[in-house]
């Protein structure tokens, strides 16, 4: 079995919860989503704007977009690449200590 320290933990969850944000959300990334996901905004029965998404294409294409499309998919993948990337490549840890401090600050700033 794999031991990890509770503070490497911590530093995973976060990493993985900006990574996911960052391909899911994110303007930075939208040339990820583009060829996939249509993005539009509409007003609701309510008058508040929501966004719209909507997958293009079909076979793979399609399959792609709804990955993107689903934050909790996407969020499965992060962790995976997360966690090998942890595991197996111990030199990329300074990227995943950026990412969870920027995943912390991404965290607060949505709770103040």
């Amino acid at each position: 079995m794999f031991a990890i320290e509770w503070l490497d933990f911590i530093i995973l969850i976060l990493a993985t919860f900006r990574l996911t944000h960052l391909i899911v959300f994110d303007e930075i990334t939208s040339f990820i989503r583009k060829p996939f996901l249509t993005a539009t905004i509409q007003e609701n029965a309510s008058g508040q704007l929501e966004e719209i998404i909507e997958i293009k294409g079909s076979g793979l294409r399609y399959f792609i977009g709804s990955l993107l499309s689903c934050y909790w998919c996407v969020g499965f993948w992060c962790s995976l690449i997360t966690v090998l990337t942890y595991y197996h490549f111990p030199a990329a840890f300074p990227i995943l200590l950026v990412l969870a401090v920027a995943g912390a600050a991404a965290f607060i700033e949505s709770k103040v």
